[in-house]
């Protein structure tokens, strides 16, 4: 018998889900359907009552709906309620629905395990304050960095979120300004900014030696932030795709109690986006 699973957004065109969970479906035998789904901005949970109701197994959550997910969820894990959202929704035995949030799991993974990167004992920098920076911030503290500062526009929000995990490891909040003189070994972009091409007012000097980037955003070509790290010096330059793959395995492992092996996976959907941008130009 074949479990049936989706992605739900708005829009939801662009998701490289369906491609990664049926390459996770081929690699370890499963027997998994997954497509996309539109969602109305107003029908989140009729949408999700009916995929249930008509034997849906779980579902993947990506814009504008994880805060919806996480209201609809019957039970959370404990990452899905620090974060304040979920990203994905797996039916239980019992018939209730769990809610779990693995964008930050994705995204350490990514590092430690694809990058061979560091976060142990490192000065790291986050980049903006909103839900995408949430969301793996719990992950992220688990792994001890010496200290964690998110810096955002606005001073109050990078606060407020700050003393929301101060009890996870060492945070502090601030504005880009407060950044002029302090150096990190990791700098994380959360921000928004590399879909509109654009780059918060960074200083120089800002990465230790050795550091390295990290762009939760994934594109073809490097995002700004990227760049500018690389004209920095940074050791290290990474965006997120494998973050997208990583929070997509930690998806399939708890719906199918498997955990795939990812980087042929990254692999893959790095040359089917490279593929599109070479049929995309005229």
């Amino acid at each position: 018998m074949t479990d049936r699973y989706a992605v739900f957004g708005n829009p939801v065109e662009h998701s490289k889900s369906p491609q990664i969970h049926r390459a996770f479906a081929a690699q370890t035998g499963e027997a998994i359907e997954y497509d996309k789904q539109s969602v109305a901005l107003d029908g989140f949970y009729r949408a999700a009552d009916t995929f249930f109701a008509e034997g849906g197994k779980g579902l993947n959550i990506t814009v504008p709906f994880k805060q919806d997910a996480y209201g609809y969820a019957a039970r959370l894990t404990n990452r899905a309620r620090h974060a304040g959202a979920v990203n994905t929704l797996a039916l239980q035995n019992d018939g209730t629905v769990l809610g779990d949030n693995t964008d930050g799991i994705g995204m350490v993974r990514d590092m430690l395990e694809n990058l061979n990167w560091q976060i142990k004992g490192r000065k790291v920098l986050v980049l903006g304050a909103g839900g995408a920076v949430r969301g793996i911030l719990e992950p992220l503290l688990e792994q001890l960095p010496q200290h964690v500062v998110i810096a955002n526009r606005t001073l109050a929000k990078a606060l407020q979120l700050a003393k929301g995990f101060a009890e996870m490891g060492y945070l502090l909040g601030c504005d880009y300004e407060m950044l002029e003189g302090q150096q990190f070994d990791l700098v994380i972009n959360g921000t928004s900014a590399s879909l509109a091409a654009q780059l918060p007012p960074l200083p120089d000097g800002l990465l230790a030696d050795q550091a390295c980037c990290y762009d939760m955003m994934y594109a073809v070509q490097p995002t700004v932030f990227m760049s500018w790290a690389r004209q920095q010096g940074a050791a290290g330059v990474a965006d997120g795709l494998g973050m997208l793959v990583e929070q997509a395995a930690e998806s399939f492992r708890l719906w199918r109690g498997i955990s795939p092996n990812t980087a042929p996976v990254i692999a893959e959907i790095r040359q089917m986006l490279m593929d599109q941008a070479s049929s995309d130009t005229p």
